[in-house]
């Protein structure tokens, strides 16, 4: 019998989801490909190469065929902490211009959604691969996802560059800020992070302050609801493997997780395990549900995504 093949981003927030097929019981039961933009796992779906795929959400309704596996999810209920926009101090109320990190799907329509949905208004939207020194260089924010977003600290400084006490203290900057903008509406590391594309340079933009705006929280403050940003997808009528037993397995194993994933992570052991156990939600609930299906019913409404159609998993 063939060798089944997933794929799935390689970034550490999907490593409970796939450390089973990696190292666990599920090892040598299918072929992995990893890929550090999301984006890249709906193509290869898309053209047939994998039988799943864990995929942002809003390909769904791009990809002709396919099927949610219900009950697993990468998705967050207040703060995801690794998908944000950034910007050098600027309020959203402000911004005119947008880069949006070309790793997305799901993200790029969310924040879409989130300007002209909640905010009220459109800025210049520009295609831009994910470095956030080249991002605001030609915008007046940055959308940024995954380990790059998660490498920025809550508080919008650059992580190396700042004391706990400089963090804190902007920390209080970003809180009104952010405030006062919505209520104006690997094997080993399991991936090369090392390439370019992927890092937050240490030049002049460690220099200027930075105001990080979560998108979960955004989302959450203007619906009440939690966001999915990504599931298994496949075209089959049953996944090609047990991805609810993957899961469990993944999510008792996060302290090995930190470990394999701690020399390439910018945040500290204890804070990066509260990502991964807190921050991230890998079951879906009624919240995340709603939210999800809220979500799909705006992309409609602001004509950011075609084809919008009923919901069809797997058995």
């Amino acid at each position: 019998m063939d060798t089944r093949r997933i794929s799935a981003s390689s970034y550490s927030n999907t490593a409970p989801l796939i450390w089973s097929f990696l190292y666990g019981s599920q090892h040598g039961r299918v072929e992995i490909i990893l890929d550090n933009a999301p984006a890249r796992s709906a193509e290869l779906l898309d053209q047939g190469r994998v039988d799943a795929a864990l995929v942002p959400v809003i390909a769904y309704h791009q990809l002709d065929g396919v099927r949610l596996v219900p009950g697993v999810c990468v998705g967050a209920h207040e703060r995801v902490r690794s998908v944000a926009l950034v910007t050098r101090g600027m309020d959203l109320a402000n911004v005119r211009s947008v880069s949006l990190d070309t790793s997305s799907r799901t993200s790029v329509v969310l924040t879409k959604i989130i300007f002209r949905e909640f905010l009220g208004f459109e800025p210049e939207w520009r295609d831009a691969a994910p470095d956030i020194e080249a991002m605001l260089d030609v915008s007046d924010c940055a959308l940024l996802i995954g380990d790059p977003a998660l490498s920025i600290a809550d508080c919008g400084s650059l992580i190396a560059d700042f004391s706990n006490a400089e963090c804190g203290m902007r920390n209080a900057e970003f809180d009104e800020a952010s405030s006062s903008v919505v209520d104006n509406s690997r094997s080993d590391r399991l991936a090369d992070n090392s390439n370019s594309a992927f890092r937050v340079p240490h030049s002049a933009l460690s220099l200027t302050a930075l105001k990080k705006f979560d998108l979960a929280e955004l989302w959450r403050h203007h619906t009440g609801l939690g966001f999915i940003f990504a599931m298994w997808m496949t075209r089959a009528e049953r996944p090609p493997v047990d991805f609810v037993a993957a899961r469990n397995e993944g999510v008792e194993r996060v302290d090995e997780i930190v470990s394999n994933y701690l020399p390439d992570i910018k945040i500290g052991e204890d804070e990066f395990r509260t990502y991964l156990s807190e921050n991230i939600s890998y079951t879906i609930d009624d919240d995340l549900q709603r939210g999800m299906e809220l979500y799909f019913e705006l992309a409609k409404k602001h004509a950011l995504c075609e084809n919008i159609r009923e919901l069809t998993y797997t058995i």
